[in-house]
């Protein structure tokens, strides 16, 4: 993948309930829909759902073993992600950089 803002990955990255599934299998490595719908709000049914756009955006990848998949996060692409993220921050921090800067002169030009 480019390092080209993804706007698919934003998406599935926008989702409070996606990040908090995220952060839980990076905690232990791993889990289930199962075992993530007992620590989440939601039911196994939405957890499956949001695995599915963290799985088609490449955040995580199933391994079946047995009867049910157990979910893992692909690390380099969730590091790819927060790299894109820190680019577009600094982008978006240089534009309000400038904004300012405009602003501040137009306020001198109106005080003089």
């Amino acid at each position: 993948m480019s390092d080209t803002v993804d706007d698919e990955l934003w998406s599935a990255l926008g989702d409070p309930t996606r990040r908090r599934m995220l952060d839980l299998l990076l905690d232990v490595g791993g889990g289930t829909a199962t075992s993530l719908s007992e620590q989440l709000p939601v039911t196994r049914q939405a957890v499956t759902k949001h695995l599915r756009v963290l799985e088609r955006v490449g955040l995580v990848h199933a391994a079946p073993p047995g009867r049910g998949r157990r979910y893992q996060v692909d690390e380099p692409r969730l590091a790819r992600a927060v790299k894109q993220m820190s680019s577009v921050g600094a982008a978006w921090d240089a534009r309000l950089q400038r904004i300012k800067q405009i602003a501040e002169a137009i306020q001198r030009s109106q005080q003089g």
